[in-house]
């Protein structure tokens, strides 16, 4: 039976509602904002998801309502598809009923002001370690759940046993990833902007680890986080080509197995803030609930991909520069898959954003349980949306506030999120316990000129393979491992690197899958090499055919193929410009990026020596093997657009999409 994303109210007796209590208790379907009832409120604890409840149960907060009736909720409705198990060693499928369900939707004061999290009931105590009861569980015969007698286990035995795995819980690693829109190598103070104010990130990269050779997976959005949460190339999971929008058929394959599924699997609760960009699908299938993550607070897509015309971006009304999308629904703020609120209010959505992050991480301080948050801003190079991102947004406290303009303000905003999320791992004694690791997913839009981000030094941006469209600002801090004091590394690193690297420090168990990452531990730790030696760079549209445009091995990088894009146009490099064609090369340029990061030298220019010679086998060697192991998976972006997937907050209105309005 479909189940209808359905908000409980849970009275403050912190009696468990019946099965018809609940029905009259949510005063109607999930989908349109609303404010609770006079003497009841949201029992929302962020670590007691209702994933890890079975469908009709009671829990701490909310429950799956069977949905009897059709078009209740944003989402078209569909048979949800088949949620497969982690191809874990150490770990079996959750049971159908308890997968992919959603949490409650806040009501809409909460868009406004922020999440508001009343203290958990005494009753919620049992749930301070759901991850280490689910990994207990699974260990007892026929998956017995605790508190019941287990034939042949005493329980002084099966005590221990548990006092061990809540051990080896609270020892586990935390994990704050930290994704940034659109910032290119040469935007934070750090890597050498004049005028950029950055402070926070600053400070990460002065007592952290910083990366000079670090690069996403593909210079668009939502290719890099694919490969980002998976550890494959993008061609696998077939996020290929371009983007999603907002009625794509198509996401992130449910096959594919993100690091919040690994975590997960490993006893962590895992929360998503910002910006997804990885499908919504049938049903919203596609979204974070249904990848891994307990909870999703952000929008399905980029802020660019909805009409921006008339809507405020910076305080107290200054309208988003610049045109966006066209004929199509206006973007959403979404709480697990449900819409709160449609548009999004910009200037207050970096603050929800930061107060969601700040209680999550109390929560898991307080009760003792690993986490991995998942920060994906907005905020780096368009000026309507967080961030930088265009178009760019930002909140009163940050408007006016940067020597850089809007974009300036916008990244300023970005860097004092980064700051709140440093000072609540502090106040909640998490600092020594917890790795954060800062990038971004692409290049700069050089298209947006001073709007759009700097690549620095490097040849053009967003949209290439040059270096400035997949090489990215990097810092990894953890005041109680990583050795303080202006770390820098030269080491080669990528996205890809993130899953592998996290799945070890945490003890977890990586997917049974080709991946196409390595465990940095060495290079984080030490002044170990990277076991990473070779990356290579595909375009947004990748085909078997061409292969990589490009393969860097060692401090030498070859173009077979060379292409501009809209995205890096208006830099005076005609190399860089949506015009410039698509040129193979044969012999391929060869650039020495030690000496030559900005690839202004082509070495072979001059004629092919010995030395030389030995280079360009070598990198066409580990270019053959590379082609031999790597499958292209159907692309999930050519399966299309319906225009009825896109997510609206009435559902029934007309005429759409101007309807989808709830402010």
């Amino acid at each position: 039976m479909p189940l209808l994303y359905a908000n409980t109210l849970c009275s403050k007796s912190a009696q468990a509602p019946t099965e018809g209590s609940l029905l009259q208790a949510a005063p109607r379907s999930l989908p349109v904002p609303w404010d609770p009832a006079p003497g009841a409120h949201y029992n929302s604890s962020f670590l007691g998801s209702s994933r890890r409840q079975k469908a009709g149960s009671s829990c701490l907060g909310w429950k799956l309502v069977p949905a009897t009736e059709e078009g209740q909720g944003p989402f078209p409705r569909a048979t949800q598809p088949q949620r497969r198990g982690l191809p874990l060693a150490s770990t079996r499928p959750a049971p159908a009923s308890s997968r992919g369900s959603p949490g409650p939707a806040p009501p809409l004061a909460a868009a406004r002001g922020g999440l508001q999290l009343p203290k958990r009931p005494a009753a919620a105590l049992g749930h301070m370690v759901l991850g280490v009861r689910a990994r207990y569980r699974r260990g007892l015969p026929g998956g017995s759940a605790m508190g019941q007698r287990v034939p042949g286990v005493p329980w002084a035995v099966a005590f221990l046993a548990l006092l061990a795995l809540r051990g080896a819980a609270a020892a586990a690693p935390n994990f704050v990833l930290v994704l940034a829109d659109d910032l290119g190598f040469g935007d934070l103070g750090s890597y050498g902007h004049p005028s950029s104010a950055t402070p926070h990130l600053d400070w990460m990269a002065s007592r952290g680890l910083r990366f000079t050779d670090f690069y996403s997976s593909s210079s668009v959005c939502s290719p890099s986080r694919a490969a980002l949460l998976t550890g494959r190339f993008q061609m696998r999971s077939g996020v290929y080509p371009g983007v999603f929008s907002p009625g794509s058929r198509g996401g992130l394959p449910l096959s594919e197995v993100t690091i919040a599924e690994v975590l997960k699997a490993a006893g962590y609760a895992t929360a998503m803030v910002g910006k997804w960009h990885l499908g919504l699908g049938m049903n919203a299938s596609f979204l974070p609930i249904h990848q891994g993550f307990d909870h999703f607070l952000g929008v399905p897509y980029s802020h660019d991909q909805g009409p921006c015309q008339n809507l405020t971006c910076f305080p107290p009304d200054i309208k988003c520069f610049g045109t966006c999308d066209q004929g199509v629904v206006p973007v959403p703020l979404l709480w697990n898959q449900s819409i709160v609120q449609q548009p999004v209010s910009f200037p207050d959505l970096v603050p929800l954003y930061n107060k969601f992050s700040r209680n999550f991480i109390a929560d898991c301080a307080r009760q003792g349980i690993p986490f991995l948050l998942y920060y994906a801003s907005h905020q780096s190079s368009l000026p309507f949306l967080q961030h930088t991102h265009y178009p760019q947004f930002a909140s009163q406290e940050y408007t006016g506030q940067s020597q850089r303009g809007p974009f300036g303000d916008a990244l300023a905003e970005f860097d004092g999120s980064v700051g709140q999320l440093l000072q609540a791992l502090k106040d909640n004694g998490l600092a020594n316990t917890t790795l954060v690791f800062f990038t971004s997913d692409n290049g700069p839009s050089t298209l947006r000129m001073a709007r759009g981000g700097s690549s620095g030094l490097l040849k053009c941006g967003k949209g290439t393979t040059y270096e400035g469209g997949m090489r990215e600002p990097a810092v990894a801090y953890w005041p109680g491992r990583i050795t303080p004091g202006e770390r820098v590394t030269h080491e080669l690193a990528s996205t890809l690197d993130v899953l592998p690297t996290l799945t070890a420090l945490a003890g977890a168990a990586l997917p049974k899958v080709a991946l196409d990452g390595y465990d940095l531990s060495p290079v984080l730790f030490g002044s170990g090499k990277s076991p990473r030696q070779t990356m290579f760079f595909f375009p947004p549209s990748p085909d078997p055919l061409h292969g990589p445009f490009a393969v860097r091995f060692g401090k030498y990088k070859a173009h077979y193929f060379t292409q501009g894009s809209l995205h890096s146009d208006t830099t005076p490099d005609e190399a860089c410009h949506g015009l410039t064609p698509l040129t193979p090369h044969l012999p391929p340029l060869l650039f020495d990026l030690e000496s030559d990061p900005a690839e202004n030298y082509d070495l072979l220019q001059s004629g092919v020596g010995p030395e030389l010679l030995q280079v360009l086998k070598e990198i066409q060697l580990h270019k053959v093997l590379f082609e031999q192991r790597m499958e292209f998976g159907e692309s999930q972006i050519r399966k299309g657009r319906d225009p009825a997937l896109q997510p609206c907050c009435v559902p029934n209105c007309t005429p759409k999409p101007s309807c989808c309005h709830c402010s």
